[in-house]
């Protein structure tokens, strides 16, 4: 596992045409945009965005910044937990938010999150769909998903590297991982039973992935609560039983 990139709270400045290579946070945190405009492509899926426009970011996140003609300045709160079922959304009164943020975050967060309305996106092209349809269901078969769609699995693979950085298959395993992390933060299931349940091959499977993610096991995760502002909403529940 790579180091974490750092996130504070605070306004940021990008100039035009800038590339962010892709990085990942272990800290939640919603990124306002207050001017400019810009492209970011990461675990949640690819969003276009300019001024007024919200992304929240659950920790362990990880994402690619493309940055147009116009650069972008960004207000960035940390956050203990992103609000449920809203990755991307639109505020009414940005300039209140940042005015409240000099003086207190906590507070700017709570004004940010009764301003937020959420923004329906449609998918750009196959690329977004892909990454759409991995997140929804982390068992989708790649090969079978070309096909599907009239493309052959090299381009399927190419194509969509060259927008996320990643193949479709780290997508996948990134989006199983995430869902399991949710899990285990959500009940006291039985770890052997949220792993096969989120699609692992075994309990060890999903410890390596949980630990390149997060950097420790199930266990820790689970005990210190720390990555309940990992998001994956609409997981079923196969039990109570616990099990470290």
């Amino acid at each position: 596992m790579g180091s974490f990139a750092q996130i504070s709270s605070g306004r940021e400045r990008w100039a035009p045409f800038i590339h962010i290579a892709r990085h990942r946070h272990d800290r939640a945190y919603a990124a306002l945009v207050l001017s400019g405009s810009y492209e970011e492509s990461g675990s949640r899926g690819r969003f276009r965005v300019g001024p007024g426009d919200v992304l929240f970011h659950g920790a362990f996140d990880a994402h690619l910044d493309r940055f147009g003609g116009s650069g972008a300045q960004i207000l960035n709160l940390l956050v203990e937990e992103t609000p449920a079922g809203i990755d991307v959304g639109r505020v009414s009164d940005p300039d209140t938010i940042v005015r409240i943020a000099e003086r207190d975050v906590g507070a700017a967060d709570a004004t940010l999150r009764a301003q937020v309305r959420p923004i329906q996106r449609t998918p750009l092209d196959w690329q977004d769909q892909l990454a759409a349809d991995l997140l929804r269901n982390p068992e989708c078969l790649l090969d079978q998903w070309a096909r599907s769609n009239d493309l052959a699995p090299a381009t399927v693979s190419r194509g969509f590297s060259k927008v996320f950085d990643v193949t479709p298959a780290e997508f996948r395993l990134e989006a199983r991982t995430r869902r399991a992390l949710a899990m285990i933060a959500a009940n006291a299931t039985s770890l052997a039973m949220i792993a096969v349940t989120t699609g692992f091959a075994d309990q060890a499977h999903m410890t390596r992935a949980i630990r390149s993610l997060t950097g420790s096991t199930p266990g820790h995760w689970r005990r210190s609560n720390r990555f309940k502002t990992v998001a994956a909403p609409g997981l079923p529940n196969p039990g109570h039983e616990s099990s470290d």
